[in-house]
C-alpha cells in the first residue's frame, strides 16, 4: 500500500468541515488548528530556530524571485474534495495570490509549500507522511521539508494521483536547486548553524 493510500484511509472524520472551520475561528489567538485526514490537529508553536529557518528561506526567495512571496502560516484547502485544511510554515506564491481569499485559501497559484520539522512526537507522521500527501493531492508543484533531526532538505516534486513522483534529499551544506516552477538555488551552508 502506498503512503497516500495509508493517509487517505477510510477512517471517519472527527467532525465535518464546517464544524472544524467554526472551531478554528473560535480558537484562542495563540492556538493554530489544522484538519488533516479528518482529524483536528494543533499546530505546534514554533521555537526561535524554527522561525529563523523560515526567515532564511524567505530571504532566499525574495532575493532570487522578487515576483514571488513566501507567506508564513497561510491556511490552505488541501486533500481531495477539499476535506482538509493545513497551515504550512511557508507558502510560495505570486504576489497578491491570496487577496480576498480569507483564512483558508485555494491552492491555485501556489508553487511550493515549506515545512520545518518541530521538536514534537507527531513530526514524523505529520511532516513526512500526511502533509506531503495532502499537498500532492491539492496539486501543489513542490514540497520542501527542512528536516532539523536529519539535518537535511527533502524536495518532493511532480504531484500525480495524490503523491509526489520525485523525491530528492540533500544534507545541510549542499547546494539545492529547486526545480521549476520555482527555479531557486539554495546555498544551505547556513542551515548548519541552525542544527541542534
Amino acid at each position: 500500500m502506498t503512503a497516500g493510500a495509508d493517509c487517505a484511509g477510510d477512517a471517519r472524520p472527527q467532525m465535518d468541515l464546517d464544524e472544524f472551520e467554526e472551531l478554528a475561528r473560535r480558537a484562542p489567538e495563540l492556538v493554530r488548528l489544522e484538519f488533516i485526514n479528518g482529524q483536528v490537529q494543533v499546530k505546534t508553536a514554533s521555537d526561535g530556530t524554527h522561525g529563523e529557518i523560515v526567515m532564511w528561506l524567505l530571504e532566499q526567495c525574495m532575493h532570487q524571485r522578487p515576483d514571488l512571496r513566501l507567506y508564513p502560516e497561510q491556511g490552505l484547502k488541501v486533500e481531495a474534495y477539499r476535506k482538509g485544511r493545513a497551515r504550512p510554515d511557508g507558502v510560495l506564491a505570486p504576489e497578491e495570490n491570496f487577496v480576498g481569499q480569507g483564512e483558508w485559501a485555494e491552492p491555485a497559484g501556489v508553487l511550493m509549500v515549506l515545512q520545518v520539522t518541530s521538536r514534537d512526537t507527531d513530526t514524523n507522521r505529520r511532516d513526512r507522511v500526511e502533509k506531503p500527501y495532502g499537498y500532492a493531492a491539492a496539486g501543489i508543484p513542490l514540497y520542501l521539508l527542512v528536516d532539523r533531526d536529519a539535518r537535511s532538505l527533502t524536495v518532493r516534486a511532480e504531484p500525480k494521483n495524490g503523491e509526489y513522483r520525485s523525491m530528492s534529499t540533500y544534507d545541510f551544506g549542499e547546494v539545492v536547486q529547486l526545480p521549476d516552477p520555482v527555479g531557486i538555488t539554495l546555498e544551505t551552508e547556513k542551515l548548519k548553524d541552525y542544527a541542534d
